[in-house]
């Protein structure tokens, strides 16, 4: 069980020095316990009592992380069975393999493939972070330094003769692998390359039983960053064994199974498409680490997505910061337009006026994350507040007219608006972003004959 606040505050020297970057020691101890701050940014806290409570409020699911530097890949540490409860904490990376075995031709088309499948959706960026990456002696370490080379960002999962890892772990550096992996036939030689090279190992078990006895022996050695793996059979079993494994983790703090979890899917299918979406379900329930057998765009971009939906955070809606945001170079005479801060509305506007490649200012307005009509229906988009923003934005020195586009579904409030702006001629705009183009042309072609009149 995890300490209360009150027990983590005893063992705090309560010299309330707000060097924590909290008022008090009994925030800060709150903090530590809602597991929102680490027990370490106390500057005057006893070693020893870092050590007990950073193990007493670990999460019942280690956190293990691959990478270094820029790229830090955390996998695990996860607290909840069910993503309502709070929030799933480390989305799992996705990736696929690259074999010794393979041609030149296939190597260099699935290094290119890493390189190409990129995107960026609502802000972030999404690509493939992990790769599996199999062979044996020089052959790995040749594999291991060209894709470092090549792919700095991608963290990498080991797989082969002891000489060829313990090379390619030398050619990581800091950027810390995983070794796939120990199982009952080479647990002692897998178990002591990661000791003595401080690396994350995987734990291959046949079956449950299997996995639970070799992850207890290698707890026993002192390896402490381990991921498991079932090995299970058939989907059903893969399925049963990740549930089992989540819950005896989180309900029973069953130690052995605290870890992380890679899957393969292609090994229970010879489809694309039926492996595409075993990896969603596996990505909801409740992979650590996802190895396809290919990428392809189409599969990737949804899994992807998926993945960042999930792993977003039920209790904070994902929104940008409020502000004037210039597009395509506006100047005095370009539209002005209004939207909230919800982030999903703000790159989709944002999208249809790049594409417009009309110059444009566009207003966001602070609606705590909440979409148009949703805001609106809270009180947060109304007449009074949309006028009270444009007033103090600053926008009325930057444009010599006033004319002000707002979203379609706001058409309600346009009379009411322009009694709080009495100077401001308010346009409706269209109800979807798709129409914002034609709109947008037709009033730059207005402001411009204003501007050559002026």
């Amino acid at each position: 069980m995890g300490l209360t606040g009150i027990q983590i505050l005893g063992k705090l020297p309560k010299k309330n020095c707000k060097e924590c970057g909290y008022p008090t020691c009994m925030a800060f101890a709150m903090k530590v316990a809602a597991g929102q701050a680490e027990i370490s940014a106390c500057p005057y806290v006893d070693p020893k009592v870092v050590e007990e409570i950073a193990e007493a409020t670990a999460p019942p699911i280690r956190t293990v992380k691959l990478g270094g530097g820029d790229y830090v890949y955390p996998i695990g540490g996860e607290i909840v069975l069910f993503r309502h409860e709070k929030r799933f904490e480390n989305p799992p990376p996705l990736g696929t393999f690259i074999k010794d075995s393979m041609s030149r031709e296939e190597i260099d088309r699935r290094i290119g493939l890493y390189k190409r499948l990129q995107w960026e959706r609502v802000g972030v960026k999404l690509y493939p972070e992990v790769l599996y990456v199999e062979g044996k002696g020089s052959n790995l370490i040749d594999l291991v330094k060209r894709i470092r080379e090549e792919l700095p960002w991608v963290a990498l999962v080991l797989s082969g003769d002891r000489a060829g890892i313990e090379g390619a772990i030398k050619v990581c550096g800091d950027f810390k692998p995983l070794i796939y992996g120990a199982k009952a036939e080479n647990f002692e030689e897998m178990t002591s390359l990661a000791l003595d090279t401080g690396t994350p190992l995987t734990i291959i078990g046949s079956s449950l039983d299997e996995l639970s006895q070799l992850a207890e022996r290698a707890i026993q050695k002192g390896l402490k960053d381990l991921v498991l793996d079932s090995c299970a059979q058939s989907l059903r079993e893969l399925f049963e064994d990740l549930v089992i494994i989540r819950r005896s983790a989180i309900r029973k703090r069953y130690k052995p199974f605290g870890f992380p979890v890679i899957t393969f899917p292609y090994r229970y299918t010879d489809s694309y498409l039926l492996e595409s979406s075993i990896a969603g379900l596996l990505i909801a329930k409740y992979a650590s680490l996802v190895i396809l057998s290919d990428l392809r765009g189409d599969a990737l971009f949804n899994l992807l997505v998926e993945r960042m939906n999930i792993f977003t955070d039920p209790q904070k809606p994902l929104m940008v910061e409020e502000g004037i945001y210039p597009i395509n170079n506006p100047d005095e005479y370009s539209p002005v337009l209004i939207t909230c801060n919800f982030a999903l509305t703000y790159f989709i506007v944002r999208g249809e006026v790049e594409g417009s490649r009309i110059p444009a200012w566009l207003l966001i307005k602070n609606t705590d994350g909440l979409s148009v009509l949703t805001a609106w229906a809270a009180g947060k988009f109304g007449a009074d507040s949309i006028a009270e923003f444009v007033k103090r934005c600053g926008i009325e020195q930057k444009v010599k007219h006033r004319k002000l586009e707002i979203p379609g579904y706001l058409a309600g409030i346009k009379g009411e608006l322009e009694e709080e702006l009495p100077d401001w001629e308010i346009l409706v705009g269209p109800r979807e972003a798709s129409g914002l183009p034609a709109l947008l042309k037709k009033l730059y072609a207005e402001l411009q004959e204003m501007k050559k009149a002026s």
